[in-house]
Order: C-alpha cells, then sequence, then structure tokens
C-alpha cells in the first residue's frame, strides 16, 4: 500500500461523524455525543546498499477516538455537558504536586 493509499484511508475516516454521534432523542430531548479524536501516521524506507535484495518500506497510521462529553438540547436550548474523566484529573493533581516540590527544593535548597 503506497503513502496516499494510507492518506486516502484515513482522510476517509475522519468526519464530523467520528467527533459528533448520531443524535439520540427521547423525553423531548435531544442527545448528541462529543468526542475528541487523534490522528497520527508514519512511514519509512531503507536501503542497506550491499545486494539488491536489501529494501524495506513500510508505512501506517490511526485514530483514537475518547468521548469528552455531550450536547444536550431541549425546549430551553442547547449545553455542553462535559464527561470528567477522574484518572486524568488525579494525575493533573499529580504533575503540580511534583512540579511544586521541584520548586521549594530549587528555591529553598531542601
Amino acid at each position: 500500500m503506497q503513502l496516499q493509499e494510507v492518506l486516502g484511508a484515513l482522510v476517509n475516516q475522519a468526519g464530523v461523524k467520528t467527533v459528533y454521534s448520531e443524535p439520540i432523542t427521547a423525553e423531548g430531548r435531544t442527545i448528541v455525543a462529543v468526542a475528541k479524536v487523534r490522528c497520527g501516521f508514519g512511514g519509512g524506507f531503507g536501503r542497506n546498499g550491499r545486494g539488491s535484495e536489501d529494501q524495506g518500506e513500510g508505512g501506517g497510521g490511526g485514530f483514537i477516538a475518547r468521548p469528552v462529553g455531550f450536547v444536550e438540547v431541549d425546549a430551553h436550548g442547547a449545553r455542553f455537558v462535559p464527561i470528567v474523566d477522574p484518572q486524568s484529573k488525579a494525575f493533573a493533581v499529580g504533575i503540580g504536586i511534583g512540579v511544586g516540590l521541584a520548586l521549594c527544593r530549587l528555591m529553598f535548597g531542601r
């Protein structure tokens, strides 16, 4: 598969439905799930130069989608409701404490 084919497949997968789900309507409300989408791709080529058989090439790519919330639409309007990830918050607090301790050691030499 050539790099152009890989890129074409990635672009075909990307779209609004990757980030926003199909709306679900119930009890006078419409809910649309929202996701954060990241994509990446890479490729390579190699040649040893010692023989005609020493060559290489490769490539690949992919998407990662993570739910971040939903949009709720009702008679009063629309609002975004975030999905809070407790693991991410705990990680952020841990990083903050670590940076704070490192700064204290630098400033006060302890």
